[in-house]
């Protein structure tokens, strides 16, 4: 038998989580010298590269010495919790990182709950000690007060620390003796972590995770919990509801490097990829044949936001987008829940929209944001939070919002935050900024970034995570400003919007088909507009000096997926379709408006 470790790596978002595991790739030398491999190798869709952040958790294997460390990369994000709690059945250990300037955030407090309630082992690794004024030891102190706050236990409190940068690739017992490697890092592993234990009995095996070949279909990934699996064995699948089918396994794969190696047979404690069984779904046992017996479902917190999906139907549908029909969009949602544990569709009484529950904004907009670069077009409603009535009383969702600022601008945040039923709990410096922690309701976080990052000219930093269900806090003041709605079908002309910028901003530029009923812009009082922007120049024959003025328009305000989905009110939508984004209203023609407008007051 073979020893092996099975790690995960949990952080907040930024932390350097999937920077390390590049560094541990490399120095366990799975790349030939002459192989290119780039930076950030486990985020390798477009998305995660583009945002810099990880979305879907991964795993890869490296071999240490003579042990072989199965590594997890989880998402730093609150929104992909549902990814991270999934995978840590997969962990004996997790590696806890940490910046050694921020701290524990929001995020390390979220996750590290989770795996010390598994009864995981920890090892902290403070990472980023080259950055300027960080604070090693006092991140350390930190550490431990949050352990003991999450209750661990007498033998999680005595975890081992780690301190180097990933980023240059060093890792050390002291922070003020760096050295040239991260064995360090990879010592400790092998000698804190528990060896995956090898338990006899019958197969037991729990589906954590899934991939997709279009040669062979859908492969079942998770970790052998009892017994072994082999190639061609008869086996039951045990769904979540308890409901039993029978199966065959017909290939088996466990993890190398960062691909997969074919093998006959897997025992307990490791990690492999399953081809052949057919309905499964995540949280389901592959049991014996004969005695099948269930392991314990996955359990996942409740989304706490939902937005309405319908296709798109504004004047310019089905022009820059191929797949834009009801069916598909109804198909690829279904198909997301497979895989998206935290996200639920329900239909609603129109055949063609759907309501989409997820954890938050972003978890919403990744979604989105892949489905349009697949090609579909389809339009997207305002996000409203899920409010439940417990005892007979209305209750909803509260986070915790932590914003780091600079003192002299702290004044406008807690004003901003507090006009949203914020309430300040924690105030005090941390180095040169001001750290603020408020309790706020998760409808007032919807629009609130924008408006903290104007305030604050981009310095805030801003995290917040889930805390519980409360009562209601009564009605939070929504957008302050009205917008400029087209009245007519045509192309924008820069001579009409050169004349009407003195009634608000502007979304477009000149030169840009638009239709009735589009969001132009944003409007300087509280009420709607209606303008005309495609009107040209009238000509004449004259020509005098002076009358033919250059016009000077201000640039357009470009939002992006998410700011879009926070500006917009319960009367709008926001169309999205492979090339473009349009913010529209619901009622494209006036008159509807002021006949249907009522319901949204």
């Amino acid at each position: 038998m073979q020893k092996i470790r099975n790690i995960a790596i949990i952080a907040h978002v930024d932390h350097g989580k999937t920077t390390l595991v590049d560094k541990i790739l490399h120095s366990c030398s799975i790349f030939r010298d002459n192989e290119q491999t780039g930076e950030l190798i486990l985020d390798n869709n477009d998305l995660e590269r583009e945002r810099g952040i990880t979305i879907v958790s991964k795993n890869v294997s490296v071999q240490y010495k003579d042990v072989k460390i199965n590594i997890i990369d989880t998402p730093g994000h609150a929104d992909f919790g549902g990814e991270v709690e999934r995978v840590l059945k997969m962990a004996d250990g997790v590696l806890l990182l940490c910046d050694a300037f921020e701290g524990a955030m929001p995020q390390t407090r979220f996750v590290t709950q989770k795996a010390l309630a598994l009864g995981l082992k920890p090892i902290v690794v403070v990472n980023k000690v080259d950055k300027e004024n960080c604070r090693p030891e006092e991140v350390y102190e930190q550490i431990f007060e949050l352990f003991f706050n999450l209750e661990a236990t007498e033998e999680q409190l005595d975890f081992p620390v780690i301190y180097g940068s990933s980023k240059q690739g060093w890792m050390s017992t002291d922070w003020q003796k760096p050295t040239t490697d991260i064995f360090a890092l990879l010592d400790a592993v092998v000698e804190n972590i528990p060896a995956a234990p090898i338990n006899e009995g019958t197969l037991q095996m729990q589906i954590t995770s899934l991939d997709y070949s279009s040669f062979v279909g859908r492969i079942a990934i998770g970790r052998v919990h009892r017994g072994t699996i082999k190639e061609n064995q008869p086996v039951t699948l045990i769904k979540r509801d308890g409901k039993i089918v029978k199966s065959r396994v017909k290939e088996l794969y466990t993890f190398e490097g960062l691909g997969k190696v074919k093998a006959t047979e897997v025992s307990s404690g490791d990690i492999c990829a399953v081809v052949g069984i057919d309905g499964f779904e995540i949280g389901d046992t592959i049991a014996d044949f004969e005695a099948p017996e269930q392991l314990p479902v996955i359990s996942i917190d409740e989304p706490t936001m939902n937005m309405l999906f319908t296709i798109n139907n504004s004047p310019f549908f089905g022009k820059e987008g191929k797949l834009v029909t009801s069916q598909r969009i109804k198909d690829r949602l279904i198909k997301e829940m497979e895989k998206n544990l935290a996200l639920k569709v329900v239909e609603t009484q129109g055949a063609d929209s759907w309501l989409v529950y997820g954890r938050g904004i972003l978890h919403l907009s990744v979604l989105i944001e892949t489905m349009r670069r697949e090609g579909y077009e389809l339009q997207v409603g305002q996000p409203q939070v899920i409010v439940k009535e417990i005892d007979g009383k209305k209750h909803e969702p509260i986070e915790t919002l932590i914003v780091d600022v600079p003192a002299e601008v702290s004044g406008k945040v807690i004003e901003l935050v507090t006009q949203r039923k914020g309430e300040l709990l924690i105030m005090e410096p941390k180095g040169d900024l001001q750290h603020l922690e408020f309790e706020i309701p998760s409808r007032g976080i919807i629009g609130l970034r924008n408006n903290v990052l104007t305030a604050t000219a981009g310095e805030a930093i801003m995290a917040h995570r889930f805390k519980a269900y409360e009562p209601w806090k009564g009605t939070i003041p929504g957008r302050l400003n009205g917008v400029l709605i087209s009245m007519d079908k045509g192309t924008t002309t820069a001579y009409s919007i050169d004349k009407l910028q003195d009634r608000g901003r502007f979304f477009v530029d000149p030169g840009v088909d638009i239709y009735e009923g589009q969001i132009l812009g944003e409007h300087i009082r509280d009420n709607d507009l209606v303008i005309n922007i495609v009107k040209g120049k009238a000509l004449t024959n004259m020509r005098a000096s002076g009358t033919d003025d250059n016009t000077r328009i201000a640039p357009a305000i470009k939002f992006s997926l998410e700011e879009a989905m926070e500006y917009i009110q319960a009367d709008e939508y926001i169309e999205v379709t492979p090339v473009s984004m349009r913010l529209r209203k619901i009622f494209l023609t006036e008159q509807e408006r002021k006949v249907k407008g009522k319901q949204f007051a």
